[in-house]
């Protein structure tokens, strides 16, 4: 009871509160963008707490121990400091205001003055995102534990701290779908399912992991998710107009290849940031070195505003640059940097000069005062021996229209003269002189002449009202001479960035992130917070006669070194993202202030540590979590791990999913047996049907990674399930549910299709009416769909759903096989099921 007491007795427990960790943050994000960043209104500066007690022209801002003195305080209590609508939330104030009475304590002695800005604190270096990565030892696991890897001691240490432990493994059957799933985004096949259960070997598991990262497929799953944070589109969104991208399909196979060929993802970024920079395009192109300029589509997929010519040029080009920063930021460093654009960061340790730093790097390539729009980014892929080739045909196809033209001129003075023979004399004369007249030569009584007798405005087009054969044969020759330059070698394109030759451009800040108020000149590098034991990384250019300047090159070399805070760390906690349904850190693209706290530290260090100590290889790391306990753990629920561990952000169960939206559609696809296999190759057009329902071309089965992605016309069936519309990227799937997917599942015309496909190919496999065979068919239907047989109570509640249907379909007249019908909804039924759409 004793102990119970002093526990909730106010304040006994509490450290006091100090500025550098308590006050000066919430200052940070309300006050010093006027009072000490950029500027200092009423020359009140709040960076230090001596600064405040100093105060400005109004006099003190702070008194030590008395809060009602404290002009800054009262001001924050009143709602009327800051302006504006955002105000300092109640429970900041009084931090502040127990700090006040408190004596406003500090940790260190304060400096005497301090350089413009915000500077870095010691505070803000030892927060965990910016701590150098080293490689924590795995907790010692204690005995009869079920802990198989590394990634298990780190788990059950957090587990045993809140008196819980792991679920039991799950059984094979959900094992094979979830793994399955989880790296193909397809479900496993029957055989497969059968052939797993059948396995008697111990490394049954594992080898299903290796297949698995083997299947052409995995690179289609995993390059769906780095497409998301990319902010993959085929489309450039400007505007209506929303101009198509024809070549960006190449930037998504190259991010499907080389996950499939496991990449190191060291060399996966290098490209996709600097791929220009590794190329010499002065003796052509090979397939490899094509495949890396693609590779630089990273940096193209944000919304292009300048496609279509129009509008403000300076304005849009900028925008570009914002998002091509912020994309990068998200997507390699896990920060959001945008912020520091107009001022410095509010809430995180990155400066507004810094941000301009990190722009310096992607400048020279992204350069506004010399911007090239999309169609002038294009590299064209003809070889000399295509160009050679080329020439070659038309010179052959030129001989060939030449003697189509000569033959044409002919049939037309033939045409010409049988027409000038049907005007009487004196006229007919004077029609041949004007005829043989040249056209800008004619007087005005030649031209009414000419206008006044149509018929002798005889062209290759209307030959054919003259002289039938002779068009026909015309038309034959000219076929012949198309026939000849289709011979031609196509041209192929592919997008790129690339930098202006012989530019070098001077980064500017600009004033509150105004492009049209440069200011001081900032040198290219990374940002300060992430060289917390040394310098901050600076870029030097290339020699002046280089081809590039080198900047994005040494960037993109800097952040994969493995000593980089952020890229590891960031890389690794997507990975582990995309396997848990939510990251260690549940906010992958922002591990700033605002974003969430690592719920196993020493795991996410040890994560980025291992990918980096494994070459950079994606599949080990695959292999290390799908082969650990906590992977292969029972979803299954049970009142002290809901108590305790609710959500599963502790794992002690695995997280039950909703398939995301592309493998609903896949899977659909695969289950009633249309779906194309087809890897690569240009997107599948999408069209508007009657209703407003944006769709697959021709209803293409191809798997979704493959569909145009439109920002103007999103998929629909993809989007109700929660499939991102890209403005800038998508850092994180949000999974919700909503009415649209419940009709779209029971009314889309997507469902209703591929279930009546199904049941018709069940019908034709077990044709009868007999009991017998409608039993087949459930059975048939289970095992496609579910990859189970079904129990007796599912048999028995089939049968009377048949039946029920039967009566109720025949009552339609213009129905013609209710059999297959009612086969056809109960398929219907069991794609709705939640035993279809989830993964536990």
């Amino acid at each position: 009871m004793i102990l119970s007491t002093l526990a909730g007795a106010p304040g006994r427990c509490e450290e006091p509160s100090t500025f550098e960790k308590d006050v000066r943050p919430i200052l940070r994000t309300y006050c010093l963008d006027c009072h000490g960043g950029e500027a200092t209104k009423g020359e009140l500066d709040l960076r230090l707490r001596r600064f405040a007690e100093k105060g400005g022209t109004s006099g003190p801002a702070m008194v030590a121990g008395d809060p009602d003195a404290s002009y800054l305080l009262v001001r924050m209590q009143e709602g009327e400091m800051p302006p504006g609508e955002k105000k300092v939330p109640a429970e900041q104030i009084a931090v502040i205001e127990r700090w006040i009475a408190a004596g406003a304590p500090t940790i260190r002695e304060e400096p005497d003055q301090l350089p413009p800005g915000l500077p870095i604190t010691p505070e803000d270096r030892a927060v965990w995102a910016y701590q150098p990565i080293r490689k924590p030892t795995p907790p010692r696991p204690a005995e009869a534990t079920p802990a198989r890897t590394s990634i298990d001691a780190f788990i059950l240490a957090k587990l045993r701290e809140k008196g819980l432990d792991l679920s039991p493994e799950a059984d094979r059957r959900t094992l094979i779908r979830r793994a399955t799933f989880d790296l193909t985004g397809l479900p496993p096949t029957t055989e497969e399912v059968q052939a797993f259960l059948d396995d008697p070997n111990d490394d049954a598991y594992d080898r299903l992991i290796d297949r698995l990262l083997a299947s052409p497929h995995y690179g289609e799953r995993w390059g769906r998710h780095w497409l998301d944070v990319v902010g993959y589109s085929d489309s450039d969104g400007d505007g209506s107009a929303d101009t198509p991208r024809p070549y960006a399909y190449k930037y998504r196979d190259y991010v499907i290849r080389s996950l499939n060929a496991d990449k190191p993802l060291d060399r996966f970024i290098v490209e996709q940031l600097a791929g220009d920079e590794l190329v010499d395009r002065r003796d052509g192109l090979s397939a490899d070195e094509i495949e890396i300029l693609a590779a630089t589509g990273f940096l193209r997929m944000v919304a292009d505003g300048t496609s279509n010519g129009g509008g403000d040029l300076e304005l849009a080009s900028n925008q570009v640059v914002a998002d091509a920063l912020k994309v990068v930021a998200s997507t390699i460093l896990g920060l959001t940097v945008g912020c520091a654009q107009c001022h410095d960061h509010r809430y995180d340790p990155i400066s507004q000069e810094d941000y301009y730093r990190l722009r310096a790097v992607f400048e020279p390539a992204l350069d506004p005062a010399h911007w090239r729009r999309p169609g002038q980014r294009l590299v064209s892929l003809y070889t000399a021996a295509d160009r050679e080739r080329a020439a070659t045909v038309e010179a052959e196809a030129a001989v060939l229209q030449k003697a189509v033209q000569e033959k044409t001129d002919k049939f037309l003075a033939e045409a010409l003269e049988v027409e000038l023979k049907k005007f009487a004399e004196p006229l007919q004369a004077r029609l041949r002189e004007t005829l043989s007249t040249p056209e800008e030569k004619r007087s005005d009584e030649q031209k009414a002449l000419i206008a006044s007798n149509p018929s002798l405005n005889i062209t290759a087009g209307v030959l054919y009202q003259y002289n039938a054969k002779a068009a026909e044969e015309l038309k034959k020759d000219n076929e012949v001479v198309a026939a000849k330059r289709a011979e031609k070698p196509v041209e192929d394109f592919v997008g790129v960035l690339d930098e202006t030759s012989g530019v070098r451009p001077e980064t500017k800040v600009f004033h509150r992130g105004d492009h049209r108020q440069p200011t001081r000149s900032v040198t290219p590098g990374d940002l300060t917070i992430a060289a917390p034991e040394g310098a901050r990384f600076e870029i030097v250019d290339a020699v002046p006669d280089a081809a590039s300047t080198g900047r994005r090159l040494a960037f993109a070399r800097h952040v994969t070194s493995g000593r980089h805070p952020l890229t590891g760390r960031t890389l690794a906690n997507r990975i582990w993202m995309h396997h848990f349904g939510r990251g260690i850190v549940e906010t992958p693209g922002d591990f700033g202030a605002l974003g969430g706290k690592p719920t196993h530290p020493e795991l996410l260090d040890w994560l980025a540590s291992e990918l980096a100590d494994s070459g950079w290889s994606l599949k080990k790391v695959h292999r290390l979590i799908m082969t650990s306990s906590v992977y292969r753990q029972s979803s299954l629920r049970d009142s002290l791990r809901d108590r305790l561990d609710g959500d599963a952000a502790l794992l002690s169960r695995f997280p039950v999913r909703r398939l995301d939206a592309e493998s609903i559609r896949d899977a659909v696809l695969q289950t009633s047996g249309r779906l194309d296999r087809q890897l690569f190759g240009p997107s599948i057009s999408v069209v508007e049907d009657s209703v407003g329902l944006v769709n697959a071309m021709g209803d293409s089965p191809r798997r979704s990674v493959y569909l145009q992605s439109r920002r103007s016309r999103p998929i629909s069936f993809l989007t109700t399930f929660d499939a991102p519309v890209m403005s800038v990227n998508c850092e994180r799937r949000i999974e919700a549910t909503s009415a649209p997917q419940a009709l779209m599942l029971m009314n889309g015309e997507f469902v209703l299709k591929h279930a009546e496909s199904l049941a018709g190919r069940l019908v034709d496999e077990t044709p009868g009416e007999e009991p017998s065979a409608r039993d087949r068919r459930i059975a048939a239907a289970w095992r496609a769909i579910y990859r189970r047989p079904p129990s007796d109570e599912e048999v028995a509640a089939s049968r009377d759903f048949l039946a029920a249907q039967r009566v109720e379909l025949a009552r339609d007249p213009n129905r013609k096989d209710p059999e297959r019908a009612s086969l056809a909804n109960l398929c219907q039924q069991l794609l709705n099921s939640n035993e279809f759409l989830y993964v536990d």
